[in-house]
C-alpha cells in the first residue's frame, strides 16, 4: 500500500483531511509546521529536546524546521527537498499535513504533493511579500483543482508585526487568487519562531488588528472532499490473472464502485459484460461489491479480451474516448517542449504515445497572460493541444480530478505532467459507436465503375476545410458552374444546405460539430459511390472528422485546403460572424474560441489569401480534369 494510500486509513476509520503546506524556499513552512504539532502537543517531550540539542549544536535559537527535515542533504542545504507526510489531529478531526518543497528545483515535488490535497495552505514570507514562486505555486493549486485555499503570511515579527504591511499582502495575493478562480478561506498573520507562536493557536497580542481565524480555527472549518466512491465508477485495469477456470481482471477501483451482476464496459475497446463475481482471499464469503480506494479482482460472464490500461466503467456514465484532448501541463525538463515534440503519456494504467500539436498558450504566472512564445521552458506551466494515434479513455479534471490527470515521460524521465481539459473537442464516442443490429446491406445491381465509366469520370469527394471566410463555398460554388459546362456530374455540399434540412437537429457543440461532419461524411461518400463529384464545403475544424469522411469514402476522397490566415477571414468576415464571436455572442466560435486544425498533407491546397478566386477556381477545375477524368 502506498503511503498517500495508507493515509486513507486511520484507526478510527475516519477519512483524515488531506492539507498540503506550499510556498517559496524560505517563507516558513517547515517552521510553521513544526510549531503546530509542538503548540497542539502532537510532539513528544524528547522530539522537543532533540530539535533544541540540534539547534544548540548549531548555533542557533530553537529551529522548529529540523522537525522535518528527513534527510541530511537538507540540513546542508537549508532546504526541504523531498515530500513529508504528518498525521496530526485537532479537537475535531485528525489530519495529514503534506509538507511539499518550494524551491523551484523541486517543483515537481511540491505537484506530487498538492495532487493528493484536499486543501492548502499558501506561505507568504511578510518581509518579502509575494514572489513569482509563491504565484506559480497558487498557478499550480489551481491547475491541481485544489479550491480550498487559505494564505498564511508568516514571519510577522520581522515586520513588527506591521497591520499596513499585511494589508498590502493581503491585496495583492487576494487579487492574484481572484484572477485564478480561487478565494481563499482566509489570509492569516502567523509568527511561528520565537518564544510566543501567533495566531496559530493562541491569539496574537500584538496584532489585534487582526479579526479572522487562527490557525487551528481555520483548519477546523475546511471541508473534507466529496468521497471517491460518490463519483461514476472507474477502475482502470492493472493486470490479468489467470486461476483455475476464472480470469480475474485486477485493478485499483478509483472512483465510484462496482457489484456483482453490473454490466461493465472496458475503455477505448468498447467491449463490454456482466459483472460475474467480485474475488478476494481467504475468505469464505466473496464480497459482492468493491468501492472507491480498494483494489478489487473480479471475474465476467463472458470471456471477453481486456488488457492492461483500460478503464472499467458502467456504460451510462463511461469516459470520453478522444485521440486529442488540451493538456493544463506544468514541464520539468531542461530540454523545452516544442510543436512536434513526442512523449510517452502516463493516464493512469495506460501509456500512449502523443504528439505536441500546438503550444496554445506559455502562461506567465506574474499576470497571467500569455508570453507569446511556442516553446515552454524548465518550471513553466502551459496550455498544449496533445495528438494520439488511438482513441484514450479520457476525464476531464474538473470532473473527475483523480483519473483526469496525466504524466509525461520523455527518455523514461517525467517531464512534466497536467490536467485533462476537452474544451473545444467533442466525445469521440458517440461517433464510433454502432448502436443498430442485423443490419445486412444489400447488393447493388449496377457497380461504382459502370457508373463511374459511363459518366467519364470517377465519383469523387473533394472535401474542401478551412476557416469561415477562407472561401470554401465561393470557390466551389464557381468550380461547380464550370464543371457542370464541361459535362460532370458535379454537386454542392455546404454547411448552411445541410443544417436546414439533414442536420438541422444539431446545435454548434463540439459534438454536435462532429456528428455533423460525420453524417456529411456519409452522405458525399454515397455521392461518389453514385458517380457524382461531390465538393463537400465545410469547415471540419477537427483532423479526426476528417479522417473520419475518408474513411467513408475510401480513394474517392481528396483533401483541398482552402488555406487563409485568421487575421485575413477576419477582414473579410463575410457574414459578420467573427465580429460576432469576438464579441463573445458566438460561443465555439473556429479560430476564436474553437480550435481548427489545420490538414498535413492535403490532396490540393489553394491558398486565397494570395490567390484570387478566379486562380483559386482554375487550380481546383485543374485538379479534377487530372486526377478524377477519365483520359
Amino acid at each position: 500500500m502506498s503511503a498517500a494510500a495508507a493515509t486513507h486509513v486511520t484507526l478510527s476509520g475516519v477519512h483524515p483531511l488531506q492539507l498540503v503546506i506550499v510556498g517559496h524556499v524560505d517563507h516558513g513552512k517547515s517552521t510553521f509546521v513544526g510549531r503546530l504539532l509542538h503548540e497542539t502537543g502532537a510532539l513528544p517531550e524528547s522530539k522537543v529536546q532533540q530539535i533544541r540539542a540540534v539547534s544548540e549544536r548549531r548555533g542557533q535559537r530553537m529551529e522548529w524546521a529540523f522537525l522535518l527535515d528527513a534527510f541530511q542533504a537538507e540540513r546542508d542545504q537549508g532546504i526541504t527537498i523531498d515530500v513529508s507526510r504528518i498525521p496530526f489531529k485537532t479537537h475535531k478531526r485528525q489530519y495529514v499535513i503534506i509538507d511539499a518543497p518550494g524551491h523551484k528545483e523541486f517543483l515537481k515535488n511540491m505537484v506530487t504533493g498538492a495532487a493528493d490535497a484536499e486543501a492548502a495552505f499558501l506561505m507568504i514570507d511578510a518581509k518579502e511579500g509575494l514572489q513569482e514562486q509563491s504565484r506559480r505555486h497558487a498557478y499550480l493549486l489551481s491547475l491541481m483543482g485544489t479550491h480550498q485555499v487559505a494564505v498564511l503570511v508568516t514571519k510577522m515579527d520581522l515586520i513588527d508585526f506591521d497591520h499596513q504591511k499585511f494589508a498590502e499582502i493581503e491585496r495583492d495575493i487576494r487579487a492574484y487568487l481572484r484572477e485564478l478562480g480561487l478565494t481563499p478561506r482566509a489570509v492569516v498573520p502567523i509568527a511561528a519562531q520565537g518564544e510566543d507562536a501567533a495566531n496559530i493557536v493562541r491569539r496574537a497580542s500584538n496584532m489585534l488588528w487582526y479579526t479572522g481565524p487562527t490557525v487551528i480555527e481555520l483548519l477546523d472549518q475546511l471541508e473534507p472532499r466529496p468521497q471517491n466512491d460518490q463519483l461514476p465508477f472507474r477502475m482502470p485495469v492493472q493486470d490479468i490473472y489467470r486461476f483455475d477456470e476464472r480470469r480475474i481482471i485486477a485493478g485499483r477501483v478509483e472512483t465510484g464502485r462496482v457489484a456483482v451482476g453490473d454490466t461493465v464496459i472496458f475503455s477505448p475497446s468498447g467491449k463490454s459484460a456482466k459483472v460475474r463475481s467480485v474475488e478476494a482471499w481467504n475468505t469464505d464469503r466473496l464480497p459482492q461489491s468493491g468501492s472507491a480506494g480498494q483494489c478489487v479482482g473480479f471475474t465476467l460472464d463472458q470471456q471477453i479480451f481486456v488488457e492492461r490500461g483500460e478503464v472499467a466503467s458502467h456504460e451510462q456514465d463511461a469516459p470520453i474516448l478522444s485521440n486529442v484532448f488540451r493538456g493544463n501541463i506544468f514541464w520539468f525538463s531542461h530540454k523545452p517542449l516544442r510543436v512536434g515534440h513526442t512523449l510517452k503519456l502516463k493516464l493512469a494504467t495506460a501509456e500512449h504515445m502523443v504528439t505536441v500539436q500546438s503550444v496554445d498558450e506559455v502562461i506567465d504566472t506574474e499576470n497571467l497572460g500569455g508570453t507569446g512564445r511556442q516553446e515552454v521552458l524548465r518550471s513553466e506551466v502551459a496550455k498544449v493541444t496533445l495528438r494520439a494515434r488511438g482513441l484514450m479513455a479520457l476525464d476531464e479534471a474538473v470532473r473527475s480530478p483523480l483519473t483526469g490527470r496525466f504524466v509525461l515521460v520523455d527518455d523514461f524521465r517525467i517531464v512534466g505532467g497536467g490536467t485533462i481539459s476537452m474544451e473545444g473537442y467533442p466525445n469521440q464516442r458517440d461517433l464510433i459507436t454502432v448502436r443498430s443490429t442485423n443490419i445486412t446491406a444489400s447488393e447493388t445491381q449496377v457497380d461504382r465503375d459502370a457508373r463511374w465509366k459511363r459518366n467519364g469520370h470517377k465519383g469523387a469527394v473533394l472535401w474542401m476545410t478551412g476557416l469561415s471566410g477562407a472561401g470554401k463555398s465561393t470557390i466551389a460554388r464557381e468550380a461547380e458552374k464550370v464543371l457542370f459546362l464541361k459535362g460532370y456530374n458535379v454537386y454542392v455540399l455546404d454547411g448552411d444546405n445541410v443544417r436546414g434540412g439533414l442536420n438541422a437537429n444539431l446545435g454548434f457543440s463540439p459534438e454536435d460539430r462532429a456528428e455533423n461532419i460525420r453524417r456529411v461524411g456519409e452522405v458525399a461518400a454515397l455521392f461518389a459511390d453514385a458517380g457524382i463529384i461531390c465538393l463537400a464545403s465545410f469547415i471540419s475544424p477537427y483532423a479526426s472528422d476528417r479522417e473520419r469522411a475518408r474513411k467513408a469514402a475510401g480513394d474517392a476522397y481528396h483533401e483541398v485546403f482552402v488555406r487563409a490566415d485568421l487575421e485575413v477571414c477576419e477582414e473579410r468576415d463575410p457574414k459578420g460572424l467573427y465580429k460576432r464571436a469576438r464579441a463573445g455572442e458566438i460561443a465555439d466560435f473556429t479560430g476564436i474560441s474553437a480550435p481548427y486544425e489545420a490538414p498535413q498533407a492535403p490532396e490540393l491546397d489553394i491558398n486565397t489569401a494570395q490567390l484570387t478566386i478566379d486562380e483559386g477556381v482554375a487550380l481546383l477545375v485543374n485538379y479534377v480534369e487530372s486526377h478524377i477524368r477519365f483520359t
